[in-house]
């Protein structure tokens, strides 16, 4: 679709808010999550617009600092995806619960809807590190009653073909299953037009 004519697409947005595994990173242009949640909803009726708001290296931090921009677009919903980069660097979790906490509560508070999506780290992290990470998003959902997807890369790590040599990234037929697990997680959200 040429830019052009995006001014005059009115469906209702959904953004897919994150880092590198809402990018796409590693993966040819349309072949990120965002692009195949796109392909899914049209297939279903559902008319929404996806938008691929995925950074490369972002950090809840960043993702804090971005809000505004996501909250410009007025999105119906939003996927938030963060966390991986900051479990990766070793940060401290407290700090990271509460980016994410800032990042789903000026979101709801702006009236749109928000879902969860989850992500775990690789076992060298300790068992104690990697339980305190992995909670991070059960206690967010439970404390603002979101969905969430505890483990966005479920049904594709480990799983031959569908991870990056990097062990990190979906590929393009990982970035698929991707997709299916979160419109599983946004469908009951979504109304079909008349």
């Amino acid at each position: 679709m040429p830019d052009g004519s995006l001014q005059n697409d009115t469906r209702p947005l959904i953004v897919c808010f994150g880092d590198s595994l809402t990018a796409g990173y590693g993966t040819e242009a349309g072949q990120s999550y965002p692009d195949y949640l796109q392909t899914d909803l049209d297939k279903k009726g559902y008319a929404y617009r996806v938008v691929n708001a995925g950074i490369s290296g972002n950090t809840t931090k960043d993702g804090v600092e971005r809000i505004a921009s996501i909250i410009t677009m007025k999105p119906a919903l939003v996927v938030v995806e963060f966390g991986g980069n900051d479990g990766l660097r070793g940060l401290r979790i407290a700090d990271t619960r509460a980016n994410l906490d800032k990042i789903v509560s000026t979101l709801k508070e702006s009236g749109t809807k928000v879902v969860l999506a989850g992500i775990t780290l690789p076992p060298d992290y300790g068992p104690d590190y990697i339980k305190q990470f992995n909670e991070t998003y059960s206690l967010l959902a439970a404390k603002y009653r979101v969905p969430v997807q505890p483990f966005l890369l479920k049904g594709v790590f480990g799983v031959d073909g569908m991870m990056q040599a990097d062990r990190t990234h979906a590929t393009s037929e990982g970035n698929k299953i991707v997709a299916q697990n979160v419109l599983s997680l946004i469908q009951p959200l979504l109304k079909k037009t008349p």
